[in-house]
């Protein structure tokens, strides 16, 4: 696998983005937040995307340099149609507003739909928790093709369905979570079969609904299994309420429709945390706690103990110095699109 800085690989993919009919602001910014997902050691959500994106531009199911329509707004929510643009564009506009809207009223909330796939969700309550903000982002495929089963069920019905959140503190990572609520995004799945790896038992099951290590029996009509294992329906419950607040109240509506576009439909809430505590004290007692959380004694095959977030952040800082390992399948379809555009050189090493 090759090995590539991350401003280097940066410019890789925003130059096949624009070669592929991205205009340059809106193809800086999938590589920013795509590497910046590689950066934080979510592979499944970073550049190995971009040949999927690069398709679904072909297919016009991106739309570059699309409307962003605000349908509806009053002064503490809006409702946003995004026009099939770029799903990072789109998401990181809809943050900053409703960042905005906080600022002024002290809470605020938003709804997206009509837009691309968003890659890290974690990304954006990021923002709002750098400007003193605790921040709640969900989202959902909409009407795409389905991957977990509810609890007890064994036909796909949901989406992986994640939830974040991030909260401001002194920390020098940010204190956030970022999860599906299945018992694992199916990009890390997909990441798996790139690599040629096996997968843990309990994440997937094959087609005849049996337990499986192979990362290729998802695409051969496996489903995904909520988070929990045996406690599943904890994970069915969470991935439940985030379809009612990302898909049916922006307007997704559930279930499947027949083209399958991917819709990532977005629910977001900001809370200016000065409205309810002094905001310097509440970032140190939070710092304070993870100090705590961090003093616990390991457990038995641990080394430490890390507060939500960090494992990301201490990721980021050797990967920004070693650089990111790109899977050579992902290289070469990259390698490929950069020829067919005339851009080979781009991607020389």
């Amino acid at each position: 696998m090759p090995t590539i800085a991350a401003e280097r690989l940066k410019q890789v993919v925003a130059a096949l983005l624009q070669a592929a009919g991205a205009g340059e602001h809106e193809a800086r910014t999938v590589a920013r937040y795509s590497v910046a997902a590689n950066l934080a050691g979510h592979d499944s959500h970073g550049v190995i995307q971009i040949p999927t994106y690069i398709d679904r531009m072909g297919k016009g199911h991106i739309v570059p340099g699309a409307p962003f329509e605000v349908l509806r707004e009053t002064d503490t929510t809006l409702v946003i149609d995004g026009h099939w643009g770029f799903g990072y564009v789109v998401a990181e506009r809809a943050m900053q507003m409703t960042i905005e809207k906080a600022r002024q009223r002290n809470v605020a909330a938003a709804t997206v739909h009509r837009q691309s796939h968003i890659g890290r969700v974690a990304a954006y309550p990021l923002l709002a928790a750098q400007a003193g903000m605790i921040a709640l982002m969900t989202a959902d495929s909409g009407r795409s093709p389905k991957a977990v089963a509810p609890f007890g069920g064994r036909q796909a019905r949901l989406g992986t369905n994640p939830i974040a959140i991030a909260v401001p503190s002194d920390l020098p990572a940010p204190f956030v979570i970022d999860m599906a609520t299945s018992g694992v995004a199916v990009g890390k799945i997909k990441l798996a079969q790139a690599r040629g790896q096996s997968i843990p038992e309990g994440w997937i099951l094959d087609q005849n609904g049996n337990p499986t290590t192979d990362p290729n029996d998802y695409g051969r009509g496996g489903i995904l299994l909520p988070l929990g294992g045996a406690e599943g329906h904890k994970g069915y419950g969470l991935s439940a309420i985030v379809e009612i607040l990302s898909g049916i109240l922006p307007g997704l509506g559930f279930g499947v429709e027949p083209t399958g576009r991917h819709n990532d439909g977005c629910f977001i809430a900001c809370f200016n945390v000065a409205a309810l505590r002094d905001l310097a004290t509440f970032k140190k007692e939070v710092a304070d706690f993870a100090a705590y959380l961090k003093a616990t004694p390991p457990a038995e095959g641990f080394t430490e103990v890390l507060y939500p977030g960090e494992i990301e952040w201490l990721r980021e800082q050797e990967r920004l110095k070693s650089g990111i390992e790109v899977e050579d399948k992902t290289w070469k379809e990259m390698t490929a699109l950069a020829t067919k555009f005339g851009i080979a050189t781009t991607l020389e090493l």
